[in-house]
């Protein structure tokens, strides 16, 4: 596995894939993997010749307050594991090698997208996702990008930025990798305490009453989220963000669900880990 950190040695090596007809597949990340990442990994290998993994702690899409500096990190961990997963190139470049001096430009996604959900929470931070991803996707010219679908607002983002700039890339979801007892693995789990891992199932036990009430008969979002509520918050040291029936492409809240609707959620553990998650109700 090579590991590039330049964005020019990046697009020499991208060219010369191009030349000898060998496709490339591109995985988005942060780093720190996990058996999610990895699932991504093996998934853009069994679509293209090449896969490149981009890790690169985004400093764009993080608040002031928000967790930057102490986002984990593990780099000598994260090259074995993604060598095993069989990919050809890690690209890990700087902050200043993606955002030199004199930079100036964002990519936005409009409000419809991006104005609710994690976007109401965190304002700019669904740019500095649009703006990071269309660079990666400008360096490495990809085929196809694969992106998790726990974050389905960052892939309702991404694939409407993708579209309407004609970037050629194809966006592939893959579902939700998640621990045995349910919890959405994710980087940010390695923030809780050991008395908080319990209370963080409350995201994906809501999921599952959430689909017991609509198999009851439920339909009606306000009712369901009264009852997701008070579920939440019955566990300790819980805090919901939001919960948020929306349309599967449009992330517009609706009254009445449907086999269209994606129940979204947001909750803070303890104060200060804020997990997601998120799936269907109606098959």
């Amino acid at each position: 596995m090579k590991i590039i950190r330049q964005p020019a040695v990046m697009m020499a090596w991208a060219k010369e894939q191009a030349k000898s007809g060998r496709s490339i597949s591109l995985v988005p990340t942060m780093g720190f993997f996990h058996e999610g990442h990895l699932s991504l990994m093996r998934r853009a290998g069994q679509l293209a010749d090449q896969v490149v993994v981009s890790l690169f702690v985004n400093p764009t899409q993080f608040g002031p307050q928000e967790d930057l500096a102490a986002y984990p990190r593990n780099f000598q961990q994260d090259c074995a594991m993604a060598a095993e997963a069989g990919v050809a190139v890690l690209f890990a470049p700087e902050a200043t090698e993606m955002y030199p001096a004199g930079f100036n430009t964002t990519v936005t996604v409009g409000t419809e997208l991006t104005g609710q959900l994690c976007g109401a929470s965190r304002p700019g931070h669904f740019a500095g996702v649009a703006t990071v991803v269309c660079k990666l996707f400008s360096i490495v010219r990809p085929e196809l990008a694969v992106f998790g679908e726990k974050d389905w607002q960052q892939l309702a983002v991404i694939r409407r930025m993708t579209a309407d700039l004609n970037l050629g890339v194809e966006i592939v979801a893959h579902p939700i990798v998640r621990e045995a007892d349910g919890l959405a693995m994710s980087s940010r789990n390695t923030y809780l305490a050991p008395s908080q891992r319990e209370a963080a199932l409350c995201l994906s036990r809501a999921l599952a009453l959430a689909r017991t009430l609509a198999a009851a008969g439920e339909r009606s979002a306000e009712r369901l989220t009264a009852a997701l509520r008070d579920f939440i918050h019955s566990f300790p040291e819980t805090a919901v963000d939001y919960i948020s029936f929306v349309q599967q492409d449009s992330l517009q809240e609706v009254a009445e669900i449907d086999e269209e609707t994606v129940l979204a959620l947001a909750v803070k553990i303890g104060g200060r880990v804020r997990l997601i998650d998120n799936g269907k109700v109606l098959a």
